[in-house]
């Protein structure tokens, strides 16, 4: 479930299934972006996740329960997952992520979405994309390009590296490395509730506006949803995720073209 929860002029939004280690599925991308349409009278939100994680990312235990056949490739979750990220991207309020602890796939992207955020000790980032066979969004490539640069970027996503907090915050993919990540963002976002709310919307929407102008065109999208596809419907996915549910690790060799 997703909690909301109205404090002043703060929402907080908390990802609750512990027992996932919040990992997101469709249900929950959809309640998550809902809370997020009904904020009103607020003037910043934070999001985090309960217990020991921020988000362990797609829950692939549903995510996959039948993978595609090669002629009909096909992934319902990639698109909810996009649209509670534009949600976020593209939302009139700040947002912070108070990242509490591992954020991977999923979360690292749920977190690149939101414009500030504050990480603690424990946190642990990452896009393991590469070891299941998944691509992850233009979107997502797009705004993790902007937030790191492409070098890190490139490490990244072609290396499925993991990030500690310190690792995060020298790349610029946290802002502040605390103790307590959640109390630290509701702090934050109070001094930012002080402030001019006009003004502070306006520079979101100005930063998102410059970003936008230097991003992808409609054909660079298309190369890269075409590629998404390919990766859905090959050899690569199935051995992935077969590879994730038997815990063992992934013999990606065996399909060298």
């Amino acid at each position: 479930m997703i909690d909301w929860e109205v404090r002043g002029a703060v929402g907080l939004a908390t990802i609750n299934r512990p027992e996932r280690r919040n990992a997101l599925d469709a249900h929950h991308c959809d309640a998550l972006r809902e809370c997020l349409e009904t904020a009103p009278g607020l003037r910043v939100v934070v999001l985090t996740g309960s217990g020991s994680a921020f988000c362990a990312g797609a829950d692939l235990a549903t995510r996959f329960d039948d993978v595609p056949p090669a002629e009909a490739p096909s992934d319902p979750f990639h698109d909810v997952l996009q649209a509670l990220l534009d949600a976020v991207s593209e939302h009139p309020l700040p947002i912070i992520a108070a990242v509490n602890g591992p954020a991977l796939g999923a979360g690292t992207q749920l977190a690149v979405a939101c414009d500030l955020r504050v990480a603690a000790e424990q946190a642990v980032f990452g896009i393991p994309a590469s070891r299941l066979g998944i691509m992850i969004s233009a979107g997502s490539t797009e705004r993790i390009v902007r937030l790191i640069g492409h070098a890190h970027a490139a490490e990244m996503l072609l290396t499925g590296r993991r990030y500690d907090s310190g690792e995060a915050a020298r790349i610029g993919l946290a802002h502040r490395v605390v103790d307590d990540a959640l109390a630290v963002a509701l702090a934050w976002a109070e001094e930012i509730a002080d402030l001019a709310p006009l003004a502070v919307q306006g520079h979101k929407r100005s930063l998102r506006e410059v970003a936008r102008a230097a991003g992808l065109d409609g054909a660079g999208r298309e190369v890269i949803a075409g590629l998404i596809a390919g990766a859905i419907a090959s050899d690569d996915l199935r051995e992935g995720i077969a590879a994730f549910n038997e815990k063992r690790a992934p013999d990606f060799a065996k399909f060298r073209r």
